[in-house]
């Protein structure tokens, strides 16, 4: 039994370590800050424990304040420790640059639980660097200094001198310290820097929205952007002021808000961005195990032998179902069905080929290409096994006792709300230009989106959607602008997306 200390990163989840991803994908308990990238909390599997453990998480009675929340955090680490196989405590930018990683370490030795340290990208560097501003740079700074933005509060003991900063030259980086700049700017201008010292402040460095603002020591006080933010002093802070944009494709300059589930939309993202276009990852649901513990589905993967075709309609219901299998020679004789290019690609992910993916990627396309049941006996049972999840519309299931089979659903799991976005999210999601739908939970979750001021988050005017289903559900709850993919896939989301806003769009897909 270990914990692990791991970085995750300045904010962009393809920062993190290969080392951090691979720990986080067979964790058992994990204990995150609250900046920490919902993309990368996906990685987590679905069994394992999610604990937020930042600001503003309920972590019990009477737990308030910064040295109080530190102490719980200790004793949920050294209790979680003792019990549990694999411990992440995944910690924002790098766990022993002001992460406390330092403290949490002589806990859990004092406690004789063994430890390691998975290192991350600190923001101190990576945000600077990824907004194209390099912290060292020969004949302009050799040296560079990280403190926090403490100023004034009386502890001697952590808050920095900015008197012997204000002479050490080089570049100085500041954590922490939007809340705090004017002061900081006074201190380091009263200590002998010169107010006209280029300044830059970053704020959500590496993700989506990311803003970066040039300016000098004695205009820092003037700068408004939001926490969490990097703020670069030093003559570097001039460099890198043209950036050269990475923009490229037929979506290039278009903002895509993707909802999603959690562990899902992995492919959209890479496809959206491979075109050009900047993605916001907006996760609106999570998937959790069907009501009845699994009773159901346990007993029909183990009377598989009773049914003539499996069908399956998401990679979750694969997934969920191929670990109640215990031996797939079971499937021998059973036809298998899978509705899309992505379920498909999940069964093979099994070992399993699926004997029909329809032309027409949706329950509609599933039905017309299904065969018609024969004649009960002569080898035949007449009846198709459908886990699925709770929410799964019964479209599928209606269009196949049509054609004389006996369905037989089964809930796999179940789609419930996750956990609630970043607020300072919705801003970037109300100015994009598009917004993708690929489940009819996400549409009702993003309804029950709200701002800090309660008002409801609006959608951008294009609302693209996976499939004819998916959007019914859009319209029938007022979004407006709804199109349809031109086909119930990822490349039919971004051939929709192409043709509506690329260089030579407007049109549909040639017939």
């Amino acid at each position: 039994m270990t914990v692990y200390l791991v970085g995750a990163g300045p904010g962009d989840p393809g920062l993190l370590t290969r080392r951090g991803a691979a720990l986080l994908a067979r964790a058992d308990i994990v204990l995150h800050d609250r900046l920490v990238s919902p993309a990368i909390l996906e990685l987590v599997p679905p069994s394992a424990e999610l604990i937020d453990v930042g600001h503003g998480a309920a972590m019990g009675p009477g737990v308030d304040g910064t040295e109080k929340r530190q102490s719980e955090i200790a004793r949920l680490l050294v209790e979680h420790g003792r019990r549990a196989a694999v411990v992440v405590r995944l910690k924002g930018g790098d766990p022993f640059l002001f992460g406390r990683g330092g403290e949490e370490v002589d806990v859990l030795t004092g406690a004789g639980i063994a430890w390691e340290i998975v290192p991350g990208v600190t923001s101190a560097f990576g945000v600077p660097a990824a907004a194209g501003i390099p912290v060292t740079h020969r004949g302009v700074a050799s040296s560079v200094t990280v403190v926090t933005g403490r100023v004034g509060d009386g502890a001697a003991s952590s808050s920095p001198d900015w008197g012997a900063l204000a002479r050490a030259g080089g570049t100085l980086v500041v954590l922490m310290g939007i809340r705090t700049r004017s002061a900081i700017a006074d201190a380091l201008i009263a200590g002998g820097r010169s107010p006209d010292t280029p300044t830059a402040v970053i704020a959500r460095g590496t993700m989506p929205g990311e803003q970066v603002v040039r300016t000098t020591l004695a205009g820092l006080a003037d700068v408004d952007l939001p926490a969490p933010a990097v703020i670069v002093v030093g003559e570097v802070a001039a460099l890198g002021t043209v950036r050269p944009s990475g923009d490229v494709g037929p979506l290039a300059g278009r903002t895509v808000v993707v909802t999603r589930g959690e562990r899902r939309g992995e492919a959209l993202v890479a496809a959206l961005e491979g075109a050009g276009a900047r993605t916001i990852e907006l996760t609106l649901t999570r998937q959790i195990g069907p009501g009845d513990g699994g009773s159901a589905l346990r007993a029909a993967a183990a009377g598989l032998s009773a049914y003539d075709w499996l069908v399956v309609t998401s990679a979750n219901a694969v997934d969920r179902f191929m670990a109640e299998l215990r031996d797939a020679r079971a499937l021998a004789g059973v036809g298998v069905a899978a509705v899309g290019p992505a379920t498909a690609d999940a069964l093979r992910r099994t070992g399993v080929e699926p004997d029909l993916v329809p032309a027409q990627h949706s329950a509609h396309g599933l039905v017309e290409e299904f065969p018609t049941a024969p004649a009960r006996g002569a080898g035949s049972t007449g009846r198709v096994l459908f886990p699925c999840a709770d929410l799964a519309p019964d479209t599928l299931a209606r269009g196949l006792a049509r054609k004389g089979w006996e369905v037989d659903r089964v809930e796999a799991y179940r789609t419930v709300p996750g956990a609630s976005p970043d607020p300072a999210l919705f801003a970037l999601v109300e100015a994009a230009d598009a917004l993708v739908f690929t489940a009819t939970s996400s549409v009702r979750a993003f309804l029950g989106l709200r701002t800090s001021t309660g008002t409801p988050v609006m959608p951008p005017a294009h609302v693209v959607c996976i499939g004819p289903t998916t959007a019914a559900a859009a319209e029938k709850a007022g979004f407006e602008g709804v199109h349809q993919a031109w086909d119930t896939s990822t490349e039919g989301i971004v051939a929709e997306l192409v043709g509506s806003f690329g260089p030579d769009g407007g049109g549909s897909p040639a017939s």
